[in-house]
């Protein structure tokens, strides 16, 4: 579950709270009302759920109500931020998720075998990051083909035709991310100096 899912969910807790804290004290709509300044209305919908709760609302009850905000809005519970790692292997590349499986970018560490060497260009709605961790990288990216070492980045529109395999005798090791059309990183690689 993401985190606002979480919140979502917890926000969602407020009302039955509050009006099973308000029966519990046997204090009527009415009553809080007259204590609060707020609206019986208002109230009954912030019990309904029809209003969203803030601390403007919350706190002159829980006041009222002799009770803890605490005991009426609880933080969302963090899970395990820890993602499994278990490898996959795929059209001979080996997959590491980094990332939970419906959070958005989508980051992976890959492996290419120094044998996938033959450009096989595709495209696709989104953006990607590739990063090279160990190996050379050749990327070909529409016009350009491209040869990348340790340390360098690349960020580009999924939508143009691209392909990326080994360029050395060895395997090539990447971080790469993709997200959905419209989301960017800029992460670059440093630029050689040029000389003057």
């Amino acid at each position: 579950m993401s985190t606002s899912q979480r919140i979502e969910t917890e926000l969602s807790q407020i009302p039955p709270r509050l009006r099973h804290a308000r029966q519990k004290k046997n204090v009527t709509l009415e009553d809080l009302a007259k204590v609060t300044g707020i609206s019986k209305s208002t109230l009954s919908r912030l019990e309904s759920g029809q209003r969203k709760p803030s601390l403007e609302l919350l706190l002159p009850v829980v006041a009222a109500l002799a009770i803890s905000l605490d005991d009426i809005v609880s933080s969302p519970k963090i899970d395990d931020p820890r993602v499994p790692q278990n490898a996959t292997r795929t059209e001979g590349r080996t997959l590491t998720r980094l990332s939970q499986p419906h959070s958005q970018p989508q980051a992976f560490k890959i492996i290419i075998p120094a044998t996938e060497r033959d450009p096989v260009l595709r495209t696709h709605d989104g953006y990607e990051w590739i990063y090279v961790l160990a190996g050379r990288l050749r990327m070909v990216l529409g016009d350009h083909d491209i040869v990348m070492g340790p340390g360098e980045a690349a960020e580009f529109d999924t939508k143009n035709p691209h392909w990326f395999g080994s360029a050395g005798s060895g395997p090539v090791e990447i971080l790469s991310m993709f997200g959905k059309h419209g989301e960017r990183i800029h992460v670059r690689a440093r630029s050689k100096a040029t000389p003057t």
